[in-house]
């Protein structure tokens, strides 16, 4: 049963990289160098190559998940921290989410590997200075286009319901204070999902 449960979830985290890369590949591509006419046509072309990338590879590559090395995996959650971004318009509280996967699959390598509590703790520091570094440049990204905006006073206004008007103070407030508050809850996502991992897939 847990090989199944282990194998679904990093089948979750792996499925959606062909289709998406290669929809936007293709969407890029098409947006420079073709017709208008011919943007949706080869941004669905994109889409289906990456679920057809999927249909041969993805199997093949679930089985080899630990062994595909750092560098692939930290493409990987790259890959999620830029589309997550972009896709929430540069509010980065949902980035953070992206510490269980990223903690999942650390776990989930450690727990096939002979490991002790020391080296336990090690690996699991090394991926929340990892993961929380990757969050930090989330963090200044946000804060960046935030105070370059000049509408983010209003917007702020807007979204929290404010009677009063936001001030350049008040922003500078909400950035420090919610970027450490951000970097806290990447920090203990990331370490408990590498640790409720590991000992999930490591007991019989």
């Amino acid at each position: 049963m847990k090989p199944k449960i282990e194998h679904f979830a990093l089948a979750l985290i792996l499925a959606p990289l062909a289709p998406l890369a290669l929809f936007m590949g293709f969407w890029w591509f098409s947006y420079v160098f073709l017709p208008e006419k011919w943007i949706p046509y080869a941004t669905l072309l994109g889409l289906l190559l990456g679920i057809l990338a999927d249909a041969f590879f993805l199997k093949n590559l679930v089985e080899r998940a630990y062994r595909l090395g750092t560098v692939f995996w930290l493409a990987v959650l790259l890959f999620y921290s830029v589309g997550t971004f972009g896709l929430f318009m540069g509010v980065p509280v949902f980035n953070a989410a992206l510490a269980v996967p990223a903690g999942f699959v650390v776990g989930g390598k450690l727990a096939h590997e002979t490991m002790n509590q020391d080296l336990l703790r090690r690996a699991s520091l090394r991926t929340c200075i990892l993961t929380t570094v990757i969050m930090a440049l989330v963090c200044v990204a946000s804060a960046f286009f935030a105070l370059l905006s000049p509408s983010t006073p209003s917007d702020l206004r807007g979204m929290l319901g404010l009677g009063f008007d936001v001030s350049a103070g008040m922003i500078w407030g909400i950035i420090l204070v919610g970027g450490a508050g951000l970097l806290t809850v990447n920090w203990l996502f990331t370490s408990l999902a590498v640790r409720v991992t590991y000992r999930f897939l490591s007991t019989p």
